[in-house]
């Protein structure tokens, strides 16, 4: 796509740290980190979110991100990684390709990744419900 920033990263029209690549994907390290490492994992080719991604790519950007967080804990020394991806407007996806983040974790490193949420227990009918639903 042609407006798509992760499209000319791809491309080379925009410099990026790249941090692995092959025919499919390419992982590059974030120009805004949350933490010394945070990586982006993007698929060569524009799918905007989860819900048109090629399952092969999808399975190969998983892999690539496991490997990455593996060399995160043996060469940064994180204790703990993230691996997060946001789809739709609902969801807060900014960039409308799909990306997975690998964001290590460090001892005290600050970064809050969930707000307060309410603990309350759905009741074992209601969660049965929308175990039905989702089968």
């Amino acid at each position: 796509m042609e407006d798509c920033i992760f499209c000319k990263i791809i491309k080379g029209d925009i410099d990026s740290v790249k941090v692995y690549e092959d025919d499919e994907v390419l992982a590059f390290l974030d120009a805004f980190p949350d933490t010394e490492g945070h990586s982006l994992i993007v698929p060569k080719q524009h799918f905007e979110n989860i819900f048109d991604i090629d399952s092969h790519i999808l399975q190969k950007i998983v892999v690539v991100g496991q490997n990455l967080a593996i060399k995160m804990r043996q060469s940064l020394g994180a204790i703990g990684v993230h691996l997060a991806n946001n789809n739709g407007k609902g969801a807060e996806q900014i960039v409308h390709h799909f990306h997975l983040h690998v964001i290590p974790r460090y001892e005290d490193d600050g970064l809050k990744m969930y707000g307060p949420r309410d603990k309350s227990k759905p009741a074992s009918e209601e969660l049965k419900k929308i175990a039905e639903k989702l089968k």
